[in-house]
């Protein structure tokens, strides 16, 4: 509910002296937003340069946030119930970003909070 739409990949402008983990700044019909980088967010491998990636833009407390990411699976409805804590076997920097984990015929899915993602965000510049 908290994901305003999905782009491709956009033209990003360079910020000078931002944290790693901005990418910089696009611009979405005249509005400003910044662009983060989940996977240096998220202590993992850097995106290849030649691989594609999509913004997912979020609105948090009056701004504007486009989480780079690697695909945009489907999109399903989730009851609270069948989502379980993080373990505590999750790698510190996903648990303070997780809220919990679903389990899927394929594999856990991991929940991410956007509160806490954007104050992980905040904590590492």
């Amino acid at each position: 509910m908290l994901v305003q739409e999905v782009l491709v990949a956009q033209r990003i402008a360079m910020v000078p002296m931002a944290p790693a983990q901005v990418a910089g700044f696009l611009n979405l019909r005249g509005r400003i937003v910044t662009a983060v980088d989940l996977r240096t967010l998220l202590g993992l491998e850097p995106r290849p340069a030649d691989q594609d990636y999509m913004n997912v833009v979020v609105h948090h407390d009056g701004e504007l946030f486009a989480f780079m990411v690697d695909e945009v699976g489907d999109v399903i409805t989730v009851e609270g119930d069948v989502v379980d804590p993080p373990p505590t076997t999750l790698e510190p920097r996903w648990r303070a970003a997780a809220s919990g984990v679903l389990r899927r015929d394929s594999g856990l899915l991991i929940v991410l909070d956007l509160g806490a993602l954007l104050a992980l965000e905040r904590s590492t510049s």
